[in-house]
């Protein structure tokens, strides 16, 4: 019974105070963006107390030396945005990135203010995408709206489009929706169900699809999607087989 206890005891502090506070790369190789180096990061979920988590993110990220920075959103910490560090000083953080930052917004952002969340991230040189898209080298970044707080339009995102096309959405649920042929999807929200067990995965994933979107890719169209487990939590300061990531691309 003691082991038992112990290992109770040793799973709840990995879970709550460890594994939440751990950051790894992942590394994917595409042919089609060779010579680019891009790093996505998305569901930052920043607290009032992690100022110092969000800065470490920063430093994860200028050190891969990327060409372009992409993210998925969800900025905000919660519902109202009682619990956040205020975006204002997030902005400013973010703005030490390296590299021409483009974003979309999640559904946090929108349920806390997305107009507000928008305007802060503009001002700080970060580009916001809301169905629409723009250039960048020799290629294009569109996104599209987040699902629950907005209308995703692909179509509208994707027009005037052409060559190298890379799509930023906050939900991986659009996926089956893009009908057109694009490079790369890059999804997160889902936290990679932010608590998966061995064998059986993620019993709980917010996604009409379960936990087919909390895996790292989705090559069921002709796009290939890649979803990120995301850095921060909700609901629950807590995670366990899905530790926190930022995405490389090569």
């Amino acid at each position: 019974m003691s082991k038992i206890i112990l290992i109770l005891i040793f799973l709840f502090i990995w879970s709550f105070f460890i594994e939440p506070h751990l950051l790894v790369t992942k590394h994917y190789n595409i042919e089609s963006f060779e010579g680019t180096r891009i790093v996505f990061v998305s569901d930052f979920h920043i607290s009032k107390c992690d100022k110092g988590r969000l800065e470490r993110i920063v430093k994860l990220i200028n050190k891969q030396n990327p060409n372009l920075v992409l993210s998925g959103g969800d900025f905000i910490k919660g519902h109202d945005g009682k619990n956040t560090l205020s975006i204002e000083e997030q902005a400013e953080i973010l703005s030490k990135i390296e590299a021409p930052f483009i974003t979309v917004l999640g559904n946090h952002d929108g349920w806390y203010d997305k107009e507000k969340v928008a305007e802060t991230l503009k001002n700080a040189g970060i580009f916001v995408l809301s169905n629409s898209n723009i250039g960048f080298n020799e290629m294009y970044i569109a996104g599209v709206e987040d699902k629950q707080t907005g209308t995703p339009n692909v179509e509208k995102a994707l027009k005037g489009t052409s060559g190298k096309r890379i799509l930023l959405t906050h939900s991986p649920d659009i996926y089956y929706d893009v009908k057109e042929k694009v490079d790369l999807i890059l999804a997160g929200h889902t936290h990679g169900g932010q608590v998966s067990f061995p064998i059986i995965g993620a019993p709980i994933v917010p996604s009409d699809y379960g936990s087919k979107m909390a895996k790292n890719e989705i090559n069921e169209t002709q796009n290939r999607m890649i979803i990120t487990k995301g850095l921060g939590t909700s609901i629950l300061p807590v995670r366990f087989g899905a530790v926190p990531e930022i995405v490389v691309i090569n």
